[in-house]
């Protein structure tokens, strides 16, 4: 039997290992943090770029194929050591996910937000979904009943991936953790956010 770290009353398991994402299976964890302590530097080159030479892609594709069109999404980037962190870092999280959820292929999306995007608590209608903060402030989450909002809120820190249970997971009963996009709007904040959805067909997806 797996040896699983013990998740707090939020439901969320916390591990410092790319492995720990597995995690996810233990029948009282909702969410995995991938607690890493070397994302600082890249979050920091990253947060200094302009916002428009920020990578931005929504597209399915198997996860061996990760690394390859990685490089030529973030062809615009300076040409720095941090740009290959980059593409390094999303390609070991899309590999580690897709292992861990059994998803023959994923659906990549980077995006650059400045909105009020996904702003209310909700879990999402897929099986998991891994979602990564590159630059700006990070997912929002806590427990709430249906129809209710959490009363304590946590923040995923900036460069730490989440991994999250969705709604299609076949739990029961389903977990009360929902998530969210922090409200941003007004601000002035940009944010690069990295979301990977398991996909078993990609000719079953419009």
């Amino acid at each position: 039997m797996k040896d699983y770290p013990t998740a707090p009353l939020t439901g969320v398991c916390i591990t410092e290992s790319v492995d720990g994402l597995d995690s996810i299976h233990a029948p009282d964890c909702a969410a995995v943090i991938l607690a890493r302590s070397d994302c600082a530097t890249l979050t920091e080159w990253l947060t200094a770029l302009p916002s428009d030479r920020l990578p931005q892609t929504r597209q399915i594709l198997r996860p061996d194929a990760l690394p390859d069109v990685l490089h030529d999404i973030c062809a615009g980037l300076p040409d720095a050591p941090e740009r290959f962190l980059l593409v390094e870092s999303i390609a070991t999280l899309a590999e580690s996910f897709a292992h861990v959820i059994r998803a023959p292929w994923l659906r990549l999306r980077l995006e650059v937000v400045t909105g009020n995007a996904c702003r209310k608590f909700h879990v999402d209608n897929v099986t998991a979904r891994l979602v990564c903060t590159y630059r700006g402030t990070g997912t929002q989450y806590g427990l709430a009943e249906r129809g209710a909002e959490p009363e304590v809120i946590h923040t995923v820190p900036t460069g730490q991936p989440i991994l999250l249970r969705g709604m299609r997971w076949p739990t029961t009963p389903p977990s009360l953790l929902k998530h969210r996009s922090p409200p941003v709007e007004g601000t002035g904040e940009t944010r690069l956010l990295l979301v990977l959805d398991p996909i078993l067909d990609p000719e079953d997806e419009v």
